[in-house]
């Protein structure tokens, strides 16, 4: 991966995360109206991304669970923002695909509206890992979230799924453009971390930055 773009992790940092993530997450429920989030007592971090981007089987794969969160072929199946929790430290959020999904053009009205109110609003929000498919790099509504979390101020952090599909070189090419976009975006994260749920690549980072955020 391209290094400037790359964070390093030592051993006691990966031990953390590896620890973090071998105690069972459960699901806690699914929220479509802010009126009804749960109480905001711990360290939250989402993850978000257009439909079809790999989300759920990123997840499944980071808790080591297969059906934690549901999988389909069908684009824009997660129709609320589904929170999961590791006792009472952490929640992680699972948000609804954008970009694309078979349902009625309200019903997708409702998503985003729903998205941005959360991101807007969510004190106890420390990062979104904003999920983009490394075959295809950041997309016109990928910007559109990005540019709403810089004025929210809410920190994101680009993490690219898929990474397995495409050559070394390929991916290297990706996040050096993905890396020159992020630059001009102020509550952007500045590393990059690829990913593959099927070959578990990067997953050991990525479970290391959720729990330096759950030190901090």
């Amino acid at each position: 991966m391209t290094a400037r773009y790359h964070r390093e992790f030592d051993e006691d940092a990966l031990r953390a995360g590896e620890h973090l993530f071998r105690q069972p997450f459960e699901f806690v429920m699914g929220v479509v109206s802010l009126k009804t989030l749960p109480a905001a007592d711990r360290t939250e971090i989402a993850f978000a991304g257009r439909s079809n981007v790999g989300k759920s089987s990123l997840l499944n794969a980071l808790v080591g669970r297969s059906g934690l969160a549901r999988t389909s072929n069908t684009p824009g199946r997660t129709q609320e923002i589904n929170f999961f929790t590791r006792g009472t430290g952490l929640y992680i959020v699972d948000m609804p695909g954008y970009g694309y999904a078979r349902v009625s053009k309200s019903r997708v009205k409702a998503w985003t509206a729903l998205i941005r109110d959360y991101l807007r609003g969510r004190a106890s929000l420390k990062r979104v890992f904003l999920l983009i498919d490394s075959r295809h790099g950041i997309k016109p509504n990928d910007l559109e979230i990005m540019k709403l979390m810089d004025t929210a101020a809410v920190s994101y952090q680009i993490v690219l799924t898929k990474a397995d599909k495409i050559k070394a070189r390929e991916l290297d090419q990706v996040i050096e453009a993905v890396g020159k976009i992020m630059s001009k975006h102020p509550a952007a994260y500045p590393f990059i971390i690829a990913t593959s749920a099927r070959k578990g690549l990067g997953l050991d980072a990525l479970r290391a930055e959720i729990s330096d955020l759950c030190e901090e």
